[in-house]
């Protein structure tokens, strides 16, 4: 196994220059990863096609485009984001003045995971930068094509004591993991995130963790059901449902089932046309382990829409399954597929009290024209985010910080969340002397 000791201790070592403190030496860094990105455009949608089949509008929309927009947001922003700040002092301190410093912790690891490997990758490592850390990045394995886009990238731009990219297996992530750090932000599955949480205990390195979880999607009554219909089947079967803040499974009020299933048969057709199998850019599963684990649930409840599948190729057709119970294997684990169950309820209490019994999602979803029952459930359920009569998108924003709770993470970022993940806050207080 390769020891990364030195990696880690070239890039200490650089970090205690204090270059990367210099707020030139960020918005440098920024202009280059954003030149750098421009120039490997065609080069990386080829590998996220390779990859996970991805086409070009949906490789450049979800990966390229939203990385790029965070590098202009934090740009925009980072001389406020980094100025120290005055806070009040208390009035028993007598000749006294209260200022934080953000400040950087030092030499971060990031581990990315597959299913958007780019846009996963760099985000957090514009939050490491932007921030003032130095920086080791672990792709994933999984996506091999994008992976080496990735290295290249970072190596013909970055000296490997700021930036490096370490590509390889499970063993490396481990051997990566027995270094000391000072920080580490990992995207993946919980029972990942606990392998890494109890890594980073033995050197009482503070972590972020970007989990999953089975995110509810609630169809009220008086929702707007084609709309619905529409946004629903859109982040769904995004990356062939392949996204941590998929809607993982329908709840809809009994009363609006079958016409609520009618507009999201209709919508996927409406995305993906009539005979999805013919369409050349639908997303494909990742790998055969998880191509086999997708299908095994395609028999629970009643078949409504879907299923068809191709193993050559990895391919499963967007399914909707019907009659589903909490008890059907399907709804055990996060999906992380095409296949979207249907739970059918009669008042809202009952599926409340569903969801909370169960470890906390990582979005959650209500489509409802009533701000009544938007509020019973925002104030009765705790998850990471969502959004109301609409889905994923609060991911997007810069303004508003992404992340877990409980089982599905810990800690956020995006927009300044990231500066402020990769940054400790030095309390000062300054005193005159008498």
């Amino acid at each position: 196994m390769e020891n990364y000791e030195n990696l880690v201790k070239q890039q200490r070592a650089f970090f205690r220059t204090g270059k990367t403190k210099d707020i030139k030496f960020r918005v440098d860094s920024l202009n280059t990863l954003q030149n750098a990105i421009n120039k490997h455009e065609k080069e990386l949608l080829a590998a996220l096609r390779t990859d996970l089949n991805k086409s070009e509008a949906e490789g450049y929309s979800t990966e390229i485009k939203i990385v790029l927009e965070e590098i202009k947001f934090s740009l925009e922003n980072l001389d406020a984001w980094m100025k120290p700040k005055e806070v009040d002092t208390p009035t028993f301190i007598t000749g006294a003045s209260s200022v934080i410093y953000p400040e950087p912790y030092g030499v971060a690891l990031v581990i990315a995971p597959w299913n958007y490997p780019f846009q996963l990758a760099i985000a957090p490592l514009i939050g490491a930068m932007v921030a003032g850390n130095c920086a080791v990045l672990k792709p994933s394995e999984f996506t091999p094509t994008t992976s080496k886009v990735l290295a290249k990238l970072v190596k013909e731009n970055f000296p490997e004591n700021y930036i490096a990219v370490v590509e390889g297996e499970v063993e490396t992530s481990t051997a990566l993991l027995k270094e000391k750090f000072d920080y580490i932000f990992f995207t993946g599955s919980t029972p990942v995130g606990k392998v890494v949480m109890e890594a980073a205990a033995k050197h009482l390195t503070p972590v972020t963790l970007e989990l999953g979880g089975k995110s509810p999607c609630i169809v009220h009554s008086d929702a707007e059901l084609k709309s619905a219909a529409k946004r629903i089947a859109r982040g769904k079967f995004l990356n062939a449902g392949q996204t941590c803040v998929a809607p993982d499974y329908i709840l809809v009020q009994r009363q609006v089932k079958d016409q609520f299933l009618s507009e999201l048969k209709d919508a996927i057709h409406v995305l993906y046309g009539e005979d999805i199998s013919q369409n050349p850019d639908f997303p494909r599963i990742v790998n055969e382990k998880q191509f086999n684990r997708l299908t095994s649930f395609l028999n629970d409840g009643t078949l409504y829409l879907g299923s068809k599948t191709e193993s050559s190729r990895l391919f499963i057709e967007p399914t909707i399954l019907d009659q589903i119970t909490w008890a059907d294997p399907v709804m055990r684990d996060e999906i992380f597929g095409p296949i979207l169950p249907v739970i059918v309820y009669d008042e809202l209490p009952e599926i409340i009290e569903e969801i909370t019994k169960r470890p906390k999602p990582l979005a959650l979803y209500i489509f409802s024209e009533s701000t009544e029952v938007q509020d019973q459930i925002l104030g009765s359920v705790s998850f990471g985010g969502g959004c109301i009569n609409e889905t994923l998108a609060h991911l997007t924003s810069p303004f508003l910080p992404f992340g877990g709770v409980g089982e599905s993470g810990m800690g956020s970022y995006h927009g300044q969340g990231s500066f402020d993940t990769f940054s400790h806050r030095k309390s000062i207080l300054k005193r005159k002397a008498e």
